[in-house]
């Protein structure tokens, strides 16, 4: 999110010394994308940043793919995902290309014992069920039902929980994850026709500063391998920075929906974006006001993408027998609409209160196992009369 954000103390200039109280040396680290060509931060470390003790054990998280090409309409029964204590082990991968993975994951318990850090994705975690805060070494964020949660990869944080019962839908991208080019201008600031604004954007407000040494384990994802490795200092020892690139929080019940006289399309709802796959929120909006027109959504042929619907809460108008949790997938090659009845039921409707998150992926998406654990294997016949 190009927004520049500063927190806790950095020295007047870049690159310059920057010292404690006792007289030594801050230690600076350039956290950066693509190279020195992206959104970057600059943040100063009590300790070297640099200082890992021991390499432990590797092990793949790798999806087991079930279907790798794949033309058949899924629903997958979200809420089945099995809970699980551990917040890296309740991740399950459902859906995946080369450029995203969509996961799944209802943990229980809080990440108390180590650190993670993805050096594969940025990852937006959107928030379905509990509450709690997410902890960086950039500041801390408060988190609660509706909150997309943005961590740009090579961020090191945890999860604190609330509570036991947590459900979490969440995209891992290959690509950086920004806000879509149609809303911002020349200079990165959203327009005023934007259905968000920077004032919704919550960014890190506190700095937890921990001048500790000691044995700290770190997970650390890459390519598709955790390896766990022990720093020698805290990670969380950040005085301070200033830049571009930081986690923040976005609201869904902030989106302010685009509507018309007649049916709007896909795009009006576009939240998030990357070169490869965008992210959209359907929230509770008024229906079209023409005096003839049909609220449901048309048919359409996505032809150069497969189509994902995370269903979140409220009536969801152009599916029937589809409940919170689930997931639609529609993929590239045969066109979908609304299920039958649909249509004639959405006539003379005013409004309506679906909640949901939509991915469309440019590529197609292979089905995994675990995807086929939770699937309902006759959903494309649903459309039959």
């Amino acid at each position: 999110m190009p927004i520049y954000h500063k927190l806790g103390d950095t020295p007047h200039k870049r690159h310059i010394q920057f010292r404690k109280p006792n007289g030594d040396l801050y230690y600076e680290q350039l956290f950066g994308t693509i190279g020195f060509d992206g959104m970057y931060s600059n943040l100063y470390h009590v300790h070297r940043p640099t200082q890992v003790k021991e390499i432990r054990r590797q092990y793949s998280v790798a999806p087991k793919i079930a279907k790798a090409n794949n033309i058949q309409s899924y629903r997958l029964r979200g809420f089945e995902v099995t809970p699980e204590d551990d917040f890296l082990e309740s991740r399950k991968i459902v859906l995946t290309n080369s450029d995203c993975h969509i996961v799944l994951a209802a943990p229980r318990q809080s990440m108390t014992t180590y650190f993670y850090k993805n050096t594969d994705s940025d990852e937006v975690i959107f928030i379905h069920k509990g509450s709690g805060k997410l902890r960086t070494m950039m500041g801390i964020l408060d988190f609660k039902y509706g909150d997309y949660l943005v961590i740009p990869r090579g961020m090191i944080y945890q999860m604190e929980f609330d509570t036991h019962e947590n459900r979490l839908f969440i995209v891992e991208s290959h690509r950086p994850v920004y806000t879509p080019k149609q809303y911002r201008n020349w200079f990165g600031q959203l327009l005023e026709h934007a259905p968000f604004c920077e004032r919704d954007i919550r960014r890190p407000y506190a700095l937890e500063t921990h001048d500790e040494k000691g044995d700290f384990l770190m997970k650390i994802k890459k390519k598709d391998d955790i390896f766990e490795l022990i720093y020698a200092t805290h990670p969380f020892d950040v005085v301070g920075y200033d830049g571009f690139n930081y986690p923040y929080a976005f609201s869904i019940h902030d989106f302010e929906p685009i509507t018309g006289r007649i049916h709007m399309p896909p795009p009006v709802h576009q939240t998030f974006e990357t070169d490869a796959f965008v992210i959209c929120s359907f929230v509770p909006r008024l229906y079209d006001y023409h005096p003839a027109s049909i609220p449901a959504p048309y048919n359409h042929s996505n032809i150069d993408a497969d189509e994902v619907l995370y269903y979140v809460d409220g009536d969801f108008m152009s599916r029937n027998d589809v409940e919170a949790g689930h997931i639609s997938l529609h993929p590239a090659g045969i066109p979908h609409g609304p299920h039958p009845g649909a249509v004639e039921r959405s006539i003379g409707k005013k409004e309506t209160l679906e909640l949901a998150v939509m991915i469309d992926t440019f590529k197609p998406l292979m089905v995994t196992e675990e995807a086929m654990r939770i699937a309902d294997d006759t959903y494309y016949q649903s459309w039959l009369e």
